[in-house]
C-alpha cells in the first residue's frame, strides 16, 4: 500500500504518469460482505472525467471530457485520487491527436483495472444531450423517519409479505466516508426491484445508515445490493448510485440481478 496517494500531501505531475494510478482489489471489500468469486450481479463502474485536458502537437491545449466504464468483474477499482492524478498528468504532454489519447487512456487503465475499460472521449462542446436530469419514480426523502443507526443496519429493510410491487425508488440522503482519509462521499441512489414490497420508511432509514460507514462507492453499491437482497429477495433488483463531483471526477456504480443498459443521467448535483 506504499503508493497509496490516500491521506498525503500530493504534487501535481508535469508529465504523463501512468503509474500513478493505484489498483485496489475488489475482493477485499467484497469478502466483507460475504461475496465469493461467483458474482450475484452483473454491472460496472462508470466515471465521468470533466476536466480531461492535453498539448496538441504545437503545444496548444485541447480540452475535451470522457466516460469510462469499468466492469464489475474486473479485478481491481481504481483509487479515485489517483485516476485524478493519472488524468492531470496528461495535462503538459503533447498528443498527435485525440484517437492516440484514447488508446493510451485504455491501454493503462485497463491495466489496473484487471480487465478492459470502455473509454468514450468528447471534444469541447460536443456533449450537448448530457443534460441535468432526473432519476426515474419515486423520491423517499419526504418521508418522516426517525433514523438513529450509527453504522449499516440491514434490520432496517423489511417487506410486506402481502403486496407485490415493481417499482422505483430512489434518494438523495446517500453518504458515505472515504476509508481512507474519512472524508464525505455524498450522492443519490435509485433502487428498482419487483417483488415483495419493500418498506419505504425502513429502506429511508437503512440508507441513512451509511452516513459514518467507511468504504469506497463501489463498495457502498455492493453492499446495498446484498443487504436488500437478503434481507428482501427481490426477484428482480437494481442498484445505482450517482455520487457527486470531487475533482472533476463523478463515479456511479451499478449493480444488477439484470443486464441493464442505464443512460448516464447528470444529477442536479453532479
Amino acid at each position: 500500500m506504499s503508493k497509496n496517494p490516500l491521506g498525503r500531501d500530493t504534487d501535481y505531475p508535469q508529465e504523463y504518469s501512468p503509474d500513478l494510478l493505484f489498483p485496489v482489489p475488489r475482493s477485499e471489500a467484497r469478502q466483507t460482505i460475504g461475496i465469493g468469486s461467483e458474482l450475484p450481479f452483473t454491472g460496472h463502474d462508470l466515471w465521468n472525467a470533466w476536466e480531461l485536458t492535453w498539448l496538441d502537437e504545437r503545444g496548444k491545449p485541447i480540452v475535451a471530457t470522457a466516460e469510462f466504464r469499468l466492469d464489475a468483474r474486473s479485478e481491481n477499482l481504481i483509487e479515485s485520487k489517483s485516476f485524478k492524478l493519472y488524468l492531470n498528468s496528461l495535462a503538459m504532454t503533447r498528443y498527435p491527436d485525440a484517437e492516440t489519447v484514447a488508446n493510451i487512456l485504455f491501454d493503462d487503465l485497463s491495466r489496473a483495472a484487471g480487465g478492459d475499460v470502455e473509454i468514450d472521449l468528447y471534444a469541447a462542446g460536443t456533449w450537448n444531450d448530457m443534460q441535468v436530469d432526473t432519476l426515474p419514480g419515486t423520491c423517499i426523502d419526504d418521508l418522516d423517519v426517525e433514523c438513529t443507526a450509527t453504522d449499516v443496519d440491514k434490520s432496517l429493510l423489511i417487506v410486506d409479505e402481502s403486496t407485490v410491487a415493481n417499482e422505483q425508488v430512489y434518494s438523495h440522503l446517500l453518504r458515505s466516508n472515504c476509508p481512507v482519509t474519512n472524508q464525505p462521499d455524498s450522492g443519490s441512489v435509485y433502487i428498482e426491484y419487483s417483488g415483495k414490497q419493500i418498506d419505504h420508511e425502513g429502506l429511508l432509514a437503512y440508507l441513512v445508515s451509511y452516513r459514518q460507514h467507511e468504504g469506497f462507492h463501489e463498495a457502498c453499491v455492493e453492499n446495498i445490493f446484498v443487504d436488500i437482497m437478503e434481507r428482501c429477495a427481490p426477484d428482480e433488483l437494481t442498484v445505482l448510485a450517482r455520487y457527486n463531483r470531487r475533482g472533476g471526477l463523478d463515479i456511479n456504480p451499478i449493480r444488477s440481478t439484470e443486464d441493464v443498459d442505464v443512460p448516464n443521467l447528470r444529477l442536479w448535483r453532479q
